[in-house]
């Protein structure tokens, strides 16, 4: 689909399109919905967005994307603008599902699954685990080959929406005695095979996105394995890029748009100067965000993007969210308290602040702690020495 070139143009293409198709009210609509009222719902709206073009921007334009990156920046900038409801559920299939297969899968794999994603396949990512979390690298699920088959068997933990995927990417060891991310191999894993059993997991503000994967003898093809065996690692490298660069620059925009918004009308009126000095700050801080966002999302294009420029924008995103809802929980006073009910989209837009407070929390853990991020910039962006190995 074709997008008009000059960006005044279509921005208003879009801002037009946003007008007539953003649902209204969803937020309330959604609220107390079942997983599967809401997983129809996110369904529909990703098939709205497809059909305008709108749903994969970043993709090669001969799978059905190819906007250049200032029309992303516009179409983000928009979505965020309208409040329209994120993809939570095609979130995995369309960014980390697809930069794997663009960069290191078959073309049998890309013919089978790209267009079943556009057609509302879900995915889930299935790398951490129990005792592989911030050290993925140590993971302990193993992936024995049998003939022209593997068959696996762990444990994958805080797997998001693993409850309606599909499909998962899944990391697995394939060689014990190799060192630790030499040994690793990447697969592709049918959800309904025999032997997965999924497990919600509760979390602080009452979701059940997270999930426990268990895997018993679980039989996978090798046309499955994505890239050469125990060459995992890379290839994941390609998943876990695809959580920075333009997913970020969405995630800042709906922050900087809907986010500060609702933190203004939550402060409303202001006539305290504390309380305007804050705002302001924020203000300040959101523009350096989207600007840190813009920055790595031009230089990836170009390959010149730093070892540590996506840890930066990660770091500076998920602290700045917590203190933006903090600040909203302290302002909203008792009522920021009111956990009864929330959207089921979850996460930091619920409209409570003390649930978008506690949910921000998650934000500084995984895809690498603060305090992984913070070693990757002093180690591979400074240039200082090399954190002490613990004894």
């Amino acid at each position: 689909m074709t997008h008009p070139e000059n960006l005044d143009d279509f921005r208003a293409t879009v801002r037009d399109w946003c007008a007539a198709h953003v649902p209204k009210d969803w937020r309330a609509a959604q609220t107390g919905v079942s997983d599967d009222e809401f997983a129809a719902f996110q369904k529909a709206w990703f098939a709205e967005l497809h059909s305008a073009g709108y749903a994969v921007p970043h993709w090669p334009a001969e799978w059905g994307g190819g906007m250049s990156v200032p029309q992303q920046i516009v179409l983000y900038s928009e979505l965020a603008a309208h409040d329209a409801p994120r993809l939570v559920l095609a979130f995995v299939g369309i960014h980390h599902a697809a930069s794997t297969l663009l960069a290191a899968g078959t073309d049998a794999q890309r013919n089978r699954h790209l267009p079943a994603i556009l057609d509302g396949e879900i995915w889930v990512q299935g790398f951490s685990e129990p005792e592989a979390g911030s050290d993925l690298a140590s993971l302990r699920t193993t992936a024995r080959a049998e003939g022209d088959t593997f068959v696996v068997n762990g444990q994958k933990l805080w797997a998001s929406g693993a409850m309606y995927a599909d499909w998962c990417l899944l990391l697995a060891r394939t060689d014990p005695n190799a060192p630790k991310r030499h040994g690793i191999s990447y697969f592709m894993m049918d959800m309904k095979t025999p032997g997965v059993d999924v497990r919600p997991i509760r979390n602080a503000v009452g979701d059940s996105h997270f999930c426990e994967i268990f895997l018993n003898d679980v039989v996978i093809p090798s046309a499955n394995l994505v890239g050469p065996v125990n060459k995992g690692w890379q290839v994941a490298q390609a998943t876990l890029g695809a959580e920075r660069g333009m997913t970020m620059l969405e995630l800042a925009e709906r922050l900087g748009n809907a986010g500060f918004r609702w933190l203004v009308d939550a402060c409303s009126p202001v006539d305290d100067p504390v309380v305007a000095d804050r705002l302001a700050q924020f203000e300040i801080e959101l523009t350096g965000l989207r600007g840190l966002c813009r920055d790595l999302v031009e230089r990836s294009e170009t390959g010149e993007a730093g070892p540590a420029d996506a840890s930066i924008v990660k770091l500076y995103y998920s602290e700045l969210l917590q203190r933006m809802t903090d600040f909203g929980a302290q302002i909203a006073g008792l009522p920021a308290h009111t956990v009864l009910t929330k959207p089921a989209s979850s996460g930091w837009e619920s409209g409570a602040w003390m649930l978008d407070f506690i949910g921000s929390w998650e934000w500084t853990i995984p895809g690498g702690a603060s305090e992984i991020q913070r070693t990757i910039i002093g180690e591979r962006g400074l240039g200082l020495p090399r954190e002490p190995s613990a004894v």
